[in-house]
């Protein structure tokens, strides 16, 4: 028999991924020491005290039954004291706060929620690619805005034709980003609300990384600026700041309109992140914050020696404040497909061509600091012996 796909199916945008890992299994297969720098996972285990309470709540029979749709109070009053800790945002945890199987559901569910076929997403370019698809499988459309260097990364807002922004229901942004690295301020953040309070606009800001900073460097939520809880919502996920990706185990805050619009989305999809997961995000937010300050040390050692690295051998990449991602300019004349192409034949590496996240993405390469520095050392000596 043959089944036929439906159309969004069909409409999704070609695995541009695909001949990298056949080139990356071909390699392995031949016995290549392939050091893989383009998964966004971190390598670092979740902290103890976090996998304690895991195991704790496990053993409870009272946690193996259905969990709460919208999260467990006491996991949404500690996202809630957390937020006021760390941003001085004050939240209510009944209607403010949902929770999440991983901040990705999250992005991935709520434009059913609030667009219908024909409407508008403004989404960034290049940019996770949830925030296009999610869109498309709601039956919306994408309109991109490009991120582009001159601008620091920033959409530019007043680039935004009139009778798009009119037609606008939601506005993705993601702060720091994913896969530049660059970081927003309050003044972009002030210019986004304006913009939203404008045009009538959802903004669906994905902060999953403002804990995985350097230098000092703070990250501050988007909820911080005045009138943002009118006009938006923000994403978080416990994955990169306490090292639990496989936990699956995120958060939504902020306008409870939107939050309950999410939450009636989730009630009939979903049925509530494992109670016990929940309990260990409890145990994550609320305990000892030594292993993130542990995590942001490890990873500016990596970042230094890879920026060093590169630019040493003539490629010029900025330095990132934020993310576990060095966004690399290819080598003149070298597309992005062509460098990533090059630097997994010749040397071993695997990266993510910046085309696969957006076309304003061409000419660069996305690098992930989620291998020990002595292989990021290893990779850096092996760039050095290519020709470009």
């Amino acid at each position: 028999m043959t089944f036929r796909k439906a159309e969004r199916l069909q409409k999704l945008p070609p695995y541009l991924f695909a001949e990298i890992d056949r080139l990356k299994a071909e390699l392995i297969a031949k016995g290549v020491d392939v050091i893989n720098l383009g998964v966004g996972d971190p390598d670092l285990p979740t902290p103890p005290h976090i996998i304690e309470a895991l195991a704790k709540a496990a053993g409870n029979p009272v946690n193996h039954q259905y969990p709460s749709y919208s999260g467990m109070n006491d996991f949404r009053v500690s996202v809630a004291g957390w937020y006021g800790r760390r941003f001085g945002v004050r939240l209510d945890p009944v209607s403010e706060v949902l929770t999440l199987i991983g901040s990705k559901e999250g992005l991935a569910h709520l434009p059913l929620a609030f667009i219908n076929p024909g409407d508008l997403a403004l989404v960034p370019s290049p940019a996770y690619p949830v925030y296009n698809i999610a869109t498309m499988f709601a039956g919306g459309e994408s309109y991109f805005l490009p991120l582009l260097k001159k601008n620091r990364f920033l959409p530019d807002l007043d680039a935004i034709p009139e009778d798009v922004a009119r037609r606008a229901k939601v506005l993705f942004i993601n702060y720091p980003n994913n896969p530049t690295g660059a970081v927003a301020g309050r003044d972009f953040f002030e210019r986004v609300v304006q913009f939203a309070k404008q045009y009538d606009i959802i903004v669906c800001h994905d902060a999953a990384y403002t804990e995985m900073s350097f230098d000092g460097y703070r990250p501050m939520s988007f909820l911080e600026v005045p009138e943002a809880m009118e006009v938006g919502v923000e994403f978080h996920s416990l994955s990169k700041t306490y090292n639990m990706t496989g936990w699956r185990l995120g958060f939504l805050t902020g306008n409870s309109e939107i939050v309950s619009g999410l939450g009636q989305i989730k009630s009939n999809i979903d049925s509530g992140a494992f109670n016990a997961v929940q309990w260990a995000g409890i145990a994550a937010l609320e305990g000892d914050q030594a292993s993130v300050a542990e995590m942001q040390k490890i990873y500016t050692e990596r970042r230094d020696i890879l920026i060093a690295g590169l630019k040493a051998v003539g490629l010029a990449p900025d330095c990132p404040q934020a993310t576990f991602y060095v966004w690399c300019p290819t080598p003149s004349g070298l597309s992005s497909k062509e460098f990533t192409s090059l630097l997994l034949r010749e040397a071993g590496i695997v990266t993510t061509p910046g085309s696969g996240f957006g076309d304003p993405g061409e000419g660069y390469v996305r690098m992930a600091l989620t291998v020990p520095a002595p292989r990021i050392q290893e990779a850096v000596e092996r760039i050095r012996k290519l020709s470009f």
